[in-house]
């Protein structure tokens, strides 16, 4: 009797990756779990990985719930003092580098830790990878319309964070009011 053999039967392709230069991801319309997880097995092997465009990455599902998961999450801390932790992210980026750290062995292996070293995250496309190559991970692209998502920048915004995104905003409208009274303001003469 012949046992089903689920698994396909093509083998899968390894990829030669030169490790001296980084894996640069970009992070545009990608789903954030599918993301992490791509990087986590990258990072298993050996490479070094950087993620541009933090704020740009989509969480799927309804922008209320997950905002109200977040901040259920938020309300975990210290009995005695909230100093003592535990620290929450708060910003695209490292909430991104959270979600990878959760898929690697970080607490259980060493291996963990080195390999959680090799990856960097940014806000944006920093100088230093400008010229690489960036990739994306077609089984992590959103599949539906955008606005059925949420991008890291909302949620981060949301929670209390600090983004680029907003900074960039907040920056444009007060060089907009500097302009408005750059003019010179006629005087009224006085009347007697």
């Amino acid at each position: 009797m012949a046992k089903w053999n689920n698994r396909k039967s093509q083998p899968e392709q390894q990829q030669v990756v030169d490790l001296s230069k980084p894996i640069v991801v970009d992070g545009t319309h990608l789903i954030a779990g599918r993301l992490a997880s791509n990087v986590a097995k990258l990072l298993r092997k050996g490479n070094r990985v950087t993620i541009v465009n933090c704020d740009k990455i989509m969480m799927s599902g309804k922008k209320f719930s997950i905002i109200g998961e977040y901040e259920e999450f938020l309300k975990i801390n210290s009995i005695i003092n909230y100093k003592h932790g535990p620290k929450h992210p708060r910003r695209p980026d490292t909430i991104i580098s959270r979600m990878v750290r959760g898929m690697l062995p970080f607490e259980d292996k060493p291996s963990g830790k080195t390999d959680f070293a090799r990856l960097r995250t940014y806000i944006g496309v920093p100088k230093e990878v400008k010229g690489l190559e960036k990739i994306q991970f077609e089984k992590a692209k959103i599949t539906k319309d955008s606005s059925r998502y949420t991008t890291m920048a909302e949620i981060s915004r949301y929670i209390g964070g600090t983004n680029f995104w907003f900074l960039k905003q907040r920056f444009t409208m007060q060089q907009e009011k500097q302009l408005v009274h750059t003019y010179p303001i006629p005087k009224e003469e006085k009347k007697l």
